[in-house]
Order: C-alpha cells, then sequence, then structure tokens
C-alpha cells in the first residue's frame, strides 16, 4: 500500500463512522488502484458486514483502514462505532460487535463478563500511542512539568486550584481542566499512571469526543487537558504540548518508551467466532494488521516492530 495524505475530521458524529474522511485527491486515487489491482490480481470478492466499536484515540486508525478497505472489497458494509473503549467493551459483551477498540488492556470484570457471555477474543495490538498533556499556546509557564506536578493539578483534594499552586511563581489563576469520560481507555490509563487510583479534579470537563477538549484548551489560556498523541499533532498549531520530566512526545520517543509513563500501546479485540464464521471479518481484520503500521503513522501515532504485526497476522491465521 503507498502511503497517502489522511486528514481526520475535525468532528467524530453519530454511532458509526462510515468513511469519515478524506484524503489527497492524486494520491488517494493512486492508492485506491493499486489496492484494486490487487483485488482484482487474486483477492476474492466479497460481501457482508462487519461491526466495530470502541475508543476515539483508535478512530482515526480504523477510519483510514476502512476506507482504504472500500476499494478492495466494495461490497464489505464495515460500521465503526466510538463509544469510548469502555462502552465498546459493552457493546462487545452483549455480541453487538465483532472487534472492539481500544486504548487500554482489557480489563479483568471485562474478561469475567465475556467468558459469562460465552464470548471467546483475542488481543492484538495496533500501534504506539503517547498520551499528550496539552496547554494553551499563550501559557509560557507550565511548559514542563514533573509526574508530581501533574498528580497535584489533576487529583482531587477539596480545593480549587491555581497555577500558583503548584509554583509560586506561576499566576494566581483558576486552572481549567479538560479530560476525556471515564468510558475512555484515555481517561483509564491517565487514572492509572497519573492519579494511582485517585479522583479526577471534580471541576474537570468530561467528554468523549477528543475535539471538545480540544476546542475547550484552545478557549482558555488557564486550561490543561489531556488526550492522545494523533489528536495533538493533528491541533499542534492551535496547542502546546507540554514536556514530562523533561521528555517530549515524539515518535522516537514514544517508541523507545523514553516518554514515560504516557506512552501506551494501542488494541483491537477480535471475536474468534466472527472471524472463524465470516470471511469479511477475518478479511478486514487481516487487512487491519498488514497496514496498521502504516495508517498508525500517516494518522500520527507510531508503529509496532513489524514481526509484531507479522506474529499477529499468523494467529489470526489460527482463528479461522
Amino acid at each position: 500500500m503507498k502511503k497517502w495524505k489522511y486528514l481526520t475530521s475535525t468532528a467524530i458524529l453519530g454511532s458509526a463512522l462510515f468513511l469519515a474522511a478524506c484524503g489527497d485527491g492524486e494520491e488517494t486515487l493512486t492508492s485506491a488502484e493499486n489496492n484494486t489491482e490487487q483485488a482484482e490480481s487474486g483477492s476474492a470478492e466479497l460481501t457482508g458486514n462487519v461491526v466495530g466499536d470502541g475508543s476515539s484515540t483508535v478512530a482515526p486508525i480504523t477510519e483510514a483502514l476502512v476506507e482504504e478497505y472500500a476499494a478492495v472489497q466494495k461490497d464489505v458494509r464495515v460500521a465503526v462505532g466510538v463509544s469510548g473503549t469502555g462502552g465498546g467493551f459493552e457493546k462487545f459483551i452483549n455480541g453487538e460487535t465483532d472487534f472492539s477498540n481500544a486504548s487500554r488492556p482489557i480489563k479483568d470484570t471485562e474478561v469475567e463478563k465475556l467468558k459469562a457471555a460465552g464470548i471467546e477474543y483475542t488481543e492484538f495490538e495496533l500501534a504506539y500511542d503517547g498520551l499528550s498533556v496539552v496547554v494553551h499556546p499563550d501559557n509560557t509557564w507550565a511548559k514542563d512539568l514533573t509526574v508530581e506536578q501533574l498528580q497535584k493539578i489533576w487529583i482531587e483534594d477539596g480545593t480549587k486550584k491555581k497555577w500558583s499552586d503548584i509554583d509560586a511563581s506561576w499566576p494566581a489563576e483558576e486552572i481549567v481542566f479538560y479530560s476525556p469520560g471515564s468510558d475512555s481507555g484515555t481517561y483509564d490509563y491517565f487514572d492509572e499512571v497519573i492519579l494511582d487510583g485517585e479522583d479526577i479534579v471534580k471541576d474537570a470537563m468530561l467528554s468523549e469526543d477528543d475535539n471538545v477538549l480540544v476546542q475547550g484548551v484552545t478557549g482558555d489560556v488557564n486550561a490543561i487537558g489531556y488526550f492522545g498523541y494523533a489528536y495533538y499533532l493533528e491541533n499542534k498549531d492551535k496547542l502546546q504540548v507540554v514536556t514530562v520530566n523533561g521528555v517530549e512526545p515524539t515518535n522516537d520517543t514514544i517508541e523507545s518508551g523514553n516518554y514515560s509513563p504516557l506512552s501506551r500501546p494501542l488494541f483491537i479485540y477480535v471475536k474468534n467466532s466472527a472471524v472463524k464464521d465470516s470471511e469479511a471479518t477475518y478479511d478486514f481484520i487481516k487487512f487491519t494488521l498488514e497496514n496498521a503500521g502504516e495508517m498508525a503513522e500517516v494518522v500520527g501515532y507510531v508503529s509496532l516492530p513489524a514481526d509484531k504485526y507479522e506474529a499477529s497476522l499468523k494467529q489470526l491465521e489460527g482463528l479461522k
């Protein structure tokens, strides 16, 4: 597959995403022609429906893959919702979806519910993400924060927090907080590595839509927020990323793990029976694993080492 410039949509609307974004015309045509040639040179033409849901962080990768896949298998309908990692797992547990995108590993409680429902599944890693802390571009003080300062900012302590509470030389202005919602895997990961299980500040504006968080931070010089690396890159002209313990999130620091503790893998969970019983589902997941690394880089995440994708493809083949 040739690389093409994928532009994520400025908002993710509705419960299902169907080809939500467009690319540069000439390059997209070239890629589509390439994929059509691949289909004509040996790939069987399929029909069917494939349904997924889950993480808004993973959504840009999946949206791009859905659009590219449509050029290969025009009669396969792939619908992908963005209910958040937790909301996606709820639908997966209820048997409503064939796969579930996640920006955190599945929880033990979710594993038990899937077991009770008789649903067997397989976890695949898709890419790496660096959860990005952002502030308004006119914020001249909170450009680098330690993990301890992030904890002091974000953990509820019964006070109205001001920047000067974090550092006496900073403005005596109340901090405005924007956070992913509690159904988000991004929230869960932040809770694990920063909040350490404590309550998030009660004044935080929570939203499952990362674009709402972007708009909030860009609208207030005293705001702070966090979300996936791709959403920062998409909006870096109007946001300022915060270095954490002196390290900025970049492809290199995320892949190496130096951007710690906010680097993390992104996942797709696949229902085994859907892969076995539906050629369309198997084919789309195979296409996903074959191209996730390239698409991850295109939309702003970091690809896994090639051998990890190869191992996942062998594992997928074993589910048939």
